[in-house]
């Protein structure tokens, strides 16, 4: 099936960033066509694909809800169906639910500079579709949503139990009584851990090595304070404080590594006073605090699992399965009825679809990400890129202003397109991985990813007070060029909404 239908503006997912980008833009921008094209049956994105017990964020919903809609409940951590609610909420206040197309996948998009237009290529229920747009707006995040990460473990076939990724969760597993040994030690498996542990005979952490990993109130104290005061004075005070916090114990983590190395063992310690569990072992990472993620435990929840005897924490290596468990490295045995392969993600950009202009695939490795939202050489094309250190969300906003400016100036100025590039006479940047991390999940795809520079706007600052000084009140026009709008024929002009 093909159509002729031309929208202004595409906006690819319709999870967190998606949503929030379309009340945007839909909000300071009513004149514009627009629609937002999702892949699954729902919206919800993240929150509605992962169903595992005890789904939840990990950051504070203060600053992983919308900056112009406030998070109103008292939990800092919230749970995956509580976020959906939100979301869909969202979509609703803003009329923006009636601009969702499910089952609408992109799988191609083409850039023409003669026609000064995308080209989408959709598989749809109804079969193959092509629409076009004038602006490309992807909110699709970083991973596949197809499959997650499974290394190759030895013997996986001679196991007679059950074997469940986080990603894929089984509707109605039960887990009553049974040995489960989680394989992981991220924030899928720190939130298993005591999910499972209420019902199972025991739970097992099993992990290559040890992650930081730091308790914070599952109700924020400030919040609850404010509970009575309008959400106009009581969210922006909530909000500003964790960003404050975030940005201070980010920034402490950089600099002084081994006192904050010391206080986040403290931390861990205090729940194991009178305890002859060896957290020093479990819990004590040879990198430094942020090289990868710091995980979150609402409350202590997973420590107080560990000290209730219903969990425990191995560190060791897989050498193989049989049909009864897991056998170590160090020739120890864990029993398992079942094992959850808590082992991460496969990074993937833009869904999986290919991005092409005048025709030719990108190769996106060999790219440079322009304000930390769009490529070099690719015209009226955005990507939203959350934080690493910080709630997605901070940046998905900033993202979706700067956006919202940016149509605004082409509309004015009789521009058709933006399209960054790079400095006059550098055939190429000083080239740093576009995600920070030394995590598992993030080394694994590097090569894969577009790359960052040394300076802004080619850098990613990971910085949110910078960031919404630069994004939503900086210059438009630092490293742009703009493409002035052809006069469209009568046929184009037909086919063009009002």
């Amino acid at each position: 099936m093909t159509s002729n239908e031309h929208l202004d503006v595409v906006v690819v997912g319709a999870g967190l960033s998606g949503i929030g980008a379309a009340a945007t833009l839909r909000s300071k921008h009513p004149e514009l066509s627009l629609a937002i094209l999702e892949r699954r049956t729902d919206l919800g994105g993240t929150w509605d694909l992962f169903r595992y017990p005890g789904v939840r964020s990990d950051s504070d919903m203060y600053t992983l809800g919308y900056r112009f809609r406030p998070w109103t409940d008292t939990r800092s951590l919230a749970d995956g169906g509580s976020i959906k609610s939100y979301i869909a909420d969202t979509a609703r206040e803003y009329a923006i639910d009636r601009l969702i197309r499910f089952e609408q996948r992109v799988v191609e998009a083409d850039w023409s500079n003669e026609d000064q237009r995308w080209t989408l290529r959709l598989e749809t229920a109804d079969g193959e579709q092509t629409i076009t747009c004038g602006f490309l707006y992807m909110c699709t995040g970083y991973y596949d949503y197809d499959a997650g990460y499974t290394p190759e473990l030895a013997g996986i076939e001679d196991f007679q139990g059950q074997v469940v990724h986080p990603q894929h969760w089984p509707e109605g597993l039960d887990v009553t009584g049974k040995k489960v040994v989680v394989v992981g030690s991220g924030a899928t498996a720190v939130t298993l851990v005591p999910e499972l542990a209420k019902d199972a005979g025991l739970v097992t952490m099993l992990q290559r090595s040890p992650t930081y990993v730091a308790a914070v109130p599952r109700i924020d104290p400030i919040g609850k304070a404010l509970e009575g005061a309008p959400s106009w004075l009581s969210y922006p005070v909530l909000r500003w404080k964790n960003v404050a916090m975030g940005v201070g114990i980010y920034q402490f983590s950089r600099r002084r590594p081994q006192r904050m190395r010391e206080l986040l063992g403290k931390g861990v310690a205090r729940f194991f006073t009178d305890s002859d569990f060896d957290h020093r072992t479990h819990f004590s990472p040879t990198y430094d605090p942020w090289d990868q993620r710091l995980c979150a435990v609402p409350s202590g929840d997973l420590f107080k699992a560990i000290r209730s005897g219903r969990a425990d924490v191995v560190t060791d290596r897989i050498s193989r399965f049989d049909e009864t468990g897991i056998v170590l490295e160090s020739g120890d045995h864990l029993d398992a009825d079942v094992v959850v392969t808590a082992t991460g993600l496969n990074l993937q950009l833009l869904g999986g679809a290919v991005l092409k202009v005048d025709g030719r695939e990108l190769d996106l490795a060999k790219h440079y990400v322009y304000k930390g939202m769009a490529l070099n050489d690719v015209p009226n094309f955005v990507l939203t890129i959350g934080y690493t250190n910080a709630s997605w969300t901070l940046k998905a906003d900033l993202v979706a202003d700067y956006v919202a400016r940016l149509l605004g100036h082409l509309r004015r100025n009789g521009y058709a397109a933006f399209v960054p590039e790079l400095p006059a006479g550098a055939d190429e940047l000083p080239s740093d991985p576009l995600i920070d991390l030394q995590s598992g999940y993030v080394r694994r795809s590097a090569h894969l990813m577009p790359r960052q520079g040394a300076d802004w706007p080619w850098k990613l600052r990971q910085n949110y007070p910078v960031d919404l000084v630069k994004l939503r009140h900086g210059p438009l026009t630092d490293g742009v060029r703009f493409v002035p709008a052809k006069s469209p024929s009568s046929t184009e002009r037909e086919q063009v909404p009002a």
